[in-house]
């Protein structure tokens, strides 16, 4: 099977580094998580995963979006 080529060293792609963005902000803020540990009124019902896998793709869009192209 062809493998893709590997980026020299000091580069990545656009979708890995929003793939980290996407990853860092989930985890330091909670993204899409009700219920998780935060400021404010917690209400509602808990999300479903299928609720918290959006929001987690609609947050890697946002990132991928925020990077400048090459």
């Amino acid at each position: 099977m062809d493998q893709p080529p590997v980026p020299a060293a000091g580069q990545r792609r656009n979708e890995d580094i929003a793939l980290d963005m996407m990853k860092f902000i989930a985890v330091t803020t909670g993204y899409g998580k009700a219920g998780s540990a935060s400021a404010g009124f917690q209400g509602g019902t808990p999300s479903l995963a299928d609720d918290y896998a959006k929001h987690l793709i609609d947050l890697y869009k946002q990132c991928l979006a925020a990077i400048p192209g090459k």
